[in-house]
């Protein structure tokens, strides 16, 4: 049978590849410690999701509840299980929380994910190697594009060719304000396209734009979309944080990023780097989606302006997905921006969030 590893296995993406290599066929051993409830607070941990893995009929989940950073730990299970796919998904990933700590951060980010490169080029080098980077290692370059306003959001003007494809990724990484998360994941990332270049593995980064989808354990710094709602639900304030509420983002849902790397795994490429996102499909503004989760039912979101923006957010992002679709045409992503808050709004009804709750 073949074997993938799948770090960060509790959280949103993690979970999503667990268990759809696990319907692939896969038996799937999953990393994770739930660092994220140290990071955000019990609300936003993964136990729960964990416990559902491992309780799941039919899916074949072996959890490993250790730490990235262990290198002798990480080396030793690359070893005995030598996976056929590898899934790195395990991160911190707010560039708010990276302030607090950021030799934590730096060690999460960067030195694990160089353990789990250096144990799979010596236990399974021939095995598709996928990080989850993200759109925080460009800084924020992307805020130098010229912006106009609108009623809800802004955008690019249209004599760029970014206001009709999005941002590809030609866009500079150097000298730009990344924040101390930005930095740690572009460590990560260029180390992931170094063992694809110089050692000939298959790997590759995938910078995601927001990553979303009913899964996801929201909290304030991490996972906008699954904190609105979640504020929403339970009658909480949600903080704006500058750009007038019109910063807009893309999100993609976790199952079509899935089948974003069920096609790289299916053809790997070399150090590769792809942005990866909802794209000029599935974006929208803070404003915006607060007015979907009302028209979808849910309860009008109180909202706290913050006139300071958190520093190196990015005012307008938009993945170009075009080199990804051109080395793999056959990828059709499904979910829109709709589509996703419905879900979002599901599940956390589903897991008892609402205020009729408290």
């Amino acid at each position: 049978m073949k074997k993938a590893l799948v770090t960060g296995s509790g959280g949103l993406v993690g979970s999503e590849g667990v268990r759809f290599l696990g319907a692939k066929g896969y038996e799937v051993h999953g990393i994770d410690n739930d660092m994220r409830a140290h990071f955000f607070g019990p609300e936003a941990s993964t136990a729960w999701m964990i416990e559902r893995l491992s309780q799941e009929k039919g899916l074949r989940y072996v959890h490993h509840a250790l730490d990235i950073c262990d290198r002798i730990q990480v080396e030793k299970l690359m070893q005995e299980i030598q996976p056929d796919v590898i899934l790195h998904a395990a991160a911190q990933p707010s560039h708010d929380w990276a302030v607090r700590d950021p030799h934590l951060d730096f060690n999460i980010n960067a030195q694990g994910t160089l353990n789990l490169l250096e144990a799979a080029r010596r236990h399974a080098p021939e095995c598709p190697f996928i990080y989850c980077s993200t759109n925080k290692v460009y800084g924020d370059t992307c805020n130098l594009l010229p912006l106009v306003e609108g009623e809800t959001r802004w955008e690019v003007h249209s004599s760029h060719s970014a206001s009709r494809y999005g941002i590809d990724e030609t866009m500079s990484v150097d000298q730009t304000r990344h924040s101390l998360f930005g930095a740690s994941k572009l460590a990560a990332d260029i180390l992931v396209q170094e063992y694809g270049r110089y050692f000939g593995m298959p790997t590759v980064s995938f910078r995601g734009g927001c990553l979303t989808g009913p899964a996801h354990s929201g909290a304030e710094l991490h996972g906008f979309l699954a904190y609105m709602v979640r504020c929403s639900l339970k009658g909480r304030t949600y903080r704006v944080f500058g750009y007038k509420g019109k910063q807009v983002r893309d999100n993609i849902h976790s199952e079509d990023l899935m089948q974003a790397f069920w096609h790289y795994i299916q053809n790997p490429r070399a150090g590769e780097v792809y942005n990866i996102g909802g794209g000029m499909r599935s974006n929208c503004s803070l404003m915006e989606a607060a007015q979907i989760i009302e028209n979808l039912g849910g309860p009008a979101l109180k909202l706290e302006y913050i006139e300071e923006n958190r520093i190196g957010d990015h005012i307008w992002w938009i993945s170009d997905v075009g080199k990804f679709s051109s080395h793999y045409p056959d990828f059709q992503p499904r979910y829109g921006i709709e589509d996703i808050l419905g879900q979002i709004l599901e599940e956390l009804r589903r897991r008892g969030e609402s205020i009729a709750s408290l």
